[in-house]
């Protein structure tokens, strides 16, 4: 059994499709396409049921899943801890890392460890690229559930309602929860911070359109097909023509965390805590 079988198994549940597995991995589809199928013969079971537009977990899959999670985590963690000598200190994120705050963290920091970069590592996972071993802490906006892992806040964004230019909606200088439960809504079930519950019962969106990065997302509301909800931060790194962003002022906002393994914090990480607290004060 290879560890690039079971990237690229789990990669292809993630993503539902293989073509956007392989782009997520940087392959081809063909190349993935062999490496589950390898795996499946090296485990002499049929793991997935392939349609022309989707692809869903056997019952057999839905098991072997679980534990390909937990071997690749146990091995970036193994990396992770080889890797603690590099000379420089990542922080994770899978949306729009620390929004408008960004630049004046990365400047502070280097006032203050100029021979220690502070480099941002994009990664579309729940744990923003902590548990598979790509960064050294962490940017979450969603409750981060894995007692491997511990956390402290940073500081809370609004929410802001993004919308099609020529969306009637975008004339509009704000928003209220009830505008855009008009449209079908985008969202990122395993990253966003949009979910149906931010509305009463019986009056969420109808329909709801999953993406999976960012550029997605942005792609699917700029041609009119949904309409979204991010944190403010999106708004700030993430201006795309034809989108507008407009501020939701019913909605609660959005609660930002920095997160790290709970048994080896990394270096410094109380200055990286003060720096970007004092950064969401001002």
């Amino acid at each position: 059994m290879d560890l690039r079988h079971l990237k690229a198994f789990v990669a292809v549940v993630d993503a539902g499709t293989f073509t956007d597995a392989a782009t997520a991995l940087g392959l081809t589809q063909a190349s993935v396409s062999r490496s589950v199928a390898a795996l499946e013969a090296t485990l002499g079971t049929r793991l997935l049921q392939r349609s022309p537009r989707h692809v869903s977990l056997t019952t057999t899959g839905a098991q072997v899943l679980e534990s390909a999670r937990r071997v690749l985590d146990e091995v970036a963690h193994l990396q992770r801890i080889a890797n603690q000598s590099l000379t420089e200190l990542r922080i994770g994120y899978a949306w729009s890392a620390l929004g408008k705050h960004t630049r004046r963290v990365q400047k502070a920091w280097a006032h203050q460890h100029a021979g220690l970069p502070l480099v941002f590592v994009q990664s579309n996972s729940p744990s923003s690229g902590l548990a598979e071993g790509l960064a050294d802490v962490a940017v979450v906006r969603t409750a981060l559930d894995d007692q491997r892992f511990e956390t402290a806040l940073l500081g809370t964004e609004r929410r802001y309602g993004v919308v099609a230019t020529d969306n009637p909606l975008a004339r509009k200088r704000s928003l209220k929860l009830a505008d855009l439960a008009k449209y079908g809504i985008a969202v990122d079930d395993r990253t966003g911070t949009t979910t149906l519950d931010l509305w009463q019962p019986g009056k969420a969106p109808a329909v709801v359109r999953n993406t999976h990065s960012v550029d997605e997302w942005l792609t699917l509301i700029a041609a009119g097909q949904a309409v979204g909800m991010t944190s403010e931060a999106t708004a700030s790194l993430n201006p795309r023509p034809g989108v507008a962003y407009r501020a939701v002022v019913d909605a609660p906002p959005i609660a930002v965390w920095l997160a790290w393994w709970k048994d080896q914090p990394p270096q410094h990480l109380t200055d990286l805590i003060t720096i970007a607290c004092d950064a969401y004060r001002v």
